[in-house]
């Protein structure tokens, strides 16, 4: 009984105890559990609740229309310096399990080219490209600031940071041939010199595509997001999910063998449904990591487990503190706080604090302001501080941010009473606290 006693003792102090108390309270060997397990446990909830499969296979269809279109911008940007058959080789040797399928994909850039440089309706092939390639990158980004809470860049960033990235990506992957074909050379060059590291050498090229994997994923999970991720966070998930992705790759090149009843079935179809397996698995992977990187970066803003069950009145009590930090820090003219700074310093589940910022600024109580990188959004009053009351801000969230009122329960007429009753009770709490202005409201700021 005592040896039970102790394990029960020590599940109700881990799950009572570890994962309700901020990280920065604990230290050495329990700091790391809590942070383990809260990362585990809000990785498997958000895996379910955002539908990571769903997105998965939405993206998947959206490569399998723009796959070409992608394809052909890169060659097309790459042999205006005349390295296409670089990139040419640098994407098959990316992608070994779809060898096949790119081989007949650069069949199909090389004609869709060839028909553009012809000047045969040339604008509408232009236009079919950009759009094809713009939508799965927005398409990509979309997804992705879903699982961060985030909010899309505009039009013109969108434009900006697409264009861009498809004029460094075909350089950085000639200066990797590149490098990889100086590197051989210059070892066959010179001979017995450095023999004794050549095969170590040798191995670490043939772990190149790891390497660059891992590069692609890490920097992925920290652009592409509208808002600021660490660093730190986002080389661990693209480590575990770079390899992840590698091994599968392997899987999946060696397994073909066992999916010879696929010929049988489709015949030379077969290819298809091979392939959307692969991009539905590759991107399940891919988007895996962008929820690790969010789980990690997000374990000390709170315990998430019980956000459904928030009552009204802790809502109402999370607002008004959020509602004087804001106005506390714009009075002493303090630089504005963004989402993560919020719930960071004040232990507030970041989902709850977004949803409540996101309820005040449709209100009209506060807007966005964007900080120097223009990446990451901060909050200021809206209008005269020295006007907002307690009372004030209920209301205005109450009447002009609580969303659609016209359902079909009749509240003017057949349940006019019960309408009438509850406005009045709540009438009578913004009156009561009319008096009480927030910024007098006085609470500690964060040392930022």
């Amino acid at each position: 009984m005592g040896f039970k006693h102790k394990i029960s003792s020590a599940k109700l102090f881990l799950i009572q105890n570890i994962l309700h108390t901020p990280e920065r309270e604990l230290t050495g060997l329990w700091r790391n559990i809590r942070k383990l397990v809260s990362v585990i446990r809000i990785t498997s909830k958000h895996f379910l609740d955002d539908e990571l499969q769903l997105r998965a296979s939405a993206l998947t269809y959206n490569t399998l229309l723009a796959i070409v279109p992608i394809l052909a911008l890169l060659i097309a940007i790459a042999g205006g310096f005349g390295f296409e058959k670089i990139i040419e080789s640098q994407i098959m040797e990316s992608f070994p399990a779809q060898k096949d399928v790119i081989s007949t994909a650069l069949e199909f850039v090389d004609n869709y080219l060839k028909f553009s440089r012809s000047g045969v309706v040339i604008g509408i092939g232009v236009v079919f490209l950009l759009w094809s390639v713009i939508s799965l990158l927005s398409n990509i980004e979309k997804t992705m600031n879903k699982i961060w809470q985030a909010k899309e860049r505009s039009l013109y960033h969108k434009i900006n940071d697409y264009t861009s990235l498809f004029i460094i990506l075909p350089i950085l992957m000639i200066l990797s041939s590149g490098t990889s074909v100086l590197i051989t050379t210059f070892l066959k060059d010179a001979g017995e010199t450095f023999s004794f590291i050549t095969p170590l050498i040798y191995k670490l090229l043939s772990l190149s595509p790891y390497f660059f994997t891992i590069l692609f994923f890490t920097v992925a999970y920290m652009l592409i997001p509208n808002t600021k991720v660490k660093f730190k966070y986002a080389l661990v998930a693209g480590i575990l999910c770079g390899i992840a992705f590698q091994v599968f790759q392997f899987l999946y090149l060696n397994g073909q063998i066992w999916v010879s009843k696929y010929n049988a079935i489709y015949g030379s179809f077969a290819f298809l449904p091979l392939l959307l397996l692969w991009m539905q698995l590759s991107w399940l992977i891919f988007l895996f990591g962008v929820l690790l990187t969010f789980s990690m970066q997000t374990a000390d803003y709170g315990n998430e487990d019980n956000i459904k069950k928030i009552s009204s009145q802790y809502y109402d009590f999370v607002m008004l503190v959020i509602s004087c930090v804001v106005v506390q820090r714009f009075e002493k003219g303090l630089p504005p706080l963004t989402l993560q700074n919020i719930s960071t310093s004040y232990n507030i589940p970041i989902r709850v604090a977004k949803t409540i910022i996101n309820k005040l600024i449709d209100a009209g109580i506060f807007i966005e302001t964007l900080n120097e990188d223009e990446r990451v959004p901060s909050y200021q009053p809206a209008f005269d501080i020295s006007k907002l009351s307690v009372g004030m801000l209920l209301n205005r969230v109450d009447v002009e941010g609580a969303g659609e009122k016209n359902f079909r329960v009749n509240r003017k007429d057949k349940y006019k009473l019960q309408w009438d009753t509850v406005v009045a009770a709540r009438k009578g709490m913004y009156d009561a606290t009319n008096d009480i202005l927030v910024k007098d409201l006085k609470i500690e700021q964060p040392q930022k």
